[in-house]
């Protein structure tokens, strides 16, 4: 196809009145050499770029947002706006067992820090819970299911191998037809979920992002297991992660894993290397497992370290740290990450002792308690570090934002007031048919007898 003239001008204006497109960097560099308008197979429209600069300022990429008519590329942050928690209502005291195995309240609290644990009724799941905490953290940041634009749920305790757990969690919520993914990343999962979603915030594929930490690792213990079974509990956290133009979200992460130690903390069957059988279940292979010492050396070792490096990502001091919040397993594991990056008992969030390990849980539920205490508040600086089986460990600096009024969304967009979308599309009009009309004017009306394919697809 051959275009002239007038014809070339609406196929030119039909390509700028398209609101968005997405430009690989060969054909972005392409384009800036071209000198005749050229069809591109991958945009669908013809362009002829003279101004590099006039090109990247009216380009949205998906990955980087352009300001229509700024100079300015926009940055993209995941703030939390809602959160939300469920523990189970039954309490399991270190009194309690101690009438069943070799140990007292003593001991426990001495090595542990913790005094009690909250344990799953028969009739609750990982999904049941993950479900009561979502619908909090909705509550809270004033949204609806619908209005999200991803899931993710952070877990090794699902309800099943399959289906994902998280498919369960979107179907309960009322949240149709919205993509939802479990991460497993034990302890740290949270951390790892809530990193993962800043990734969707920053690249514009989401505005809203619900994450959760849940497990109910309870039914995965050996009771009569002392080494085991006085630290875990079971619950849900969730926060709303949504898109802000302000700093604020995830400032920098560290995530690390160090495979060779995976079977210092392992539950061995029930996957495809040990399948679930009636030998695996008369040797406890259904079971949780782990090697308290080589476990407390390594956490030791990584936390402290990984914070601070965290930190000194971030640009910041520990005494810009306005609230530290850890993976609660250990007391003294907690105490030993504080030391090494030099922050303050006041500054510590602890809540082992009412809830034990609650695995990818405990950072979000930690979170809302210590949002709802106003321990933590709009413009600090907190921090986040975990660690778990792999082994894996996990560090994020997070800033929070100031609560705006919730921005309803649909399909994933924001939606703007009549009056400010008008005023957007009349100013993109405007610049777009000056920039149409002045390209129009330095080509060169092809004589009539000359032959042109300049255009031809």
């Amino acid at each position: 196809m051959t275009l002239h003239g007038e014809a070339l001008s609406r196929e030119w204006n039909r390509s700028l009145f398209r609101s968005s497109f997405v430009v690989k960097t060969p054909d972005f560099r392409s384009l800036c050499k071209a000198e005749k308008p050229v069809f591109s197979k991958k945009t669908g429209f013809f362009s002829r770029v003279s101004d590099t600069e006039c090109f990247a300022k009216r380009t949205r990429c998906l990955g980087s947002k352009f300001d229509i008519l700024g100079d300015t590329m926009t940055q993209r942050y995941g703030n939390i706006i809602g959160w939300g928690k469920y523990t189970p209502k039954r309490v399991v005291t270190n009194h309690e067992l101690a009438q069943r195995l070799d140990t007292s309240d003593e001991w426990i609290v001495a090595r542990t820090g913790i005094r009690e644990r909250r344990i799953a009724a028969a009739d609750e799941t990982v999904s049941s819970m993950a479900v009561a905490a979502a619908r909090e953290a909705l509550t809270v940041a004033g949204l609806r299911a619908r209005d999200l634009g991803l899931i993710i749920v952070a877990t090794s305790s699902p309800d099943h191998l399959t289906p994902p757990v998280s498919s369960q969690v979107q179907h309960a919520l009322g949240a149709k037809d919205i993509g939802a993914f479990t991460l497993v990343a034990a302890c740290p999962g949270f951390v790892y979920s809530l990193v993962t979603a800043q990734q969707f915030i920053a690249s514009g594929a989401c505005d809203n992002v619900l994450v959760i930490g849940v497990e109910l690792i309870s039914r995965f213990i050996d009771w009569d297991d002392r080494t085991t079974s006085v630290l875990f509990g079971d619950g849900a956290g969730a926060v709303i992660v949504q898109a802000s133009d302000k700093p604020c979200g995830v400032l920098a992460h560290v995530l690390g894993s160090d495979g060779s130690g995976a079977e210092h903390l392992i539950l061995p069957a029930g996957g495809s290397a040990i399948p679930a059988s009636h030998e695996a279940l008369v040797d406890g292979l259904n079971y949780l497992r782990m090697n308290g010492n080589e476990v407390f050396k390594f956490a030791t070792r990584v936390l402290g370290k990984a914070l601070q490096q965290a930190i000194a990502k971030a640009g910041l001091t520990a005494d810009d740290i306005d609230l530290f919040i850890p993976h609660q397993a250990n007391a003294r594991i907690i105490e030993s990450a504080a030391r090494q990056a030099g922050l303050p008992h006041e500054k510590v969030f602890v809540n082992i002792d009412r809830y034990g390990n609650t695995s990818a849980a405990s950072i979000p539920i930690a979170l809302s308690e210590a949002m709802e205490q106003g321990r933590a508040k709009a413009g600090d600086t907190l921090a986040f570090v975990a660690f778990g089986a792999g082994l894996t460990w996990a560090a994020a600096v997070v800033k929070l934002g100031e609560r705006l009024a919730p921005a309803r969304v649909s399909q994933g967009l924001i939606q703007l007031p009549n009056w400010a979308t008008r005023l957007r599309d009349t100013a993109i009009s405007t610049m777009d048919r000056i920039r149409a009309l002045d390209w129009v004017r330095r080509v060169r009306r092809p004589h009539k007898h000359e032959r042109h394919d300049l255009y031809a697809r």
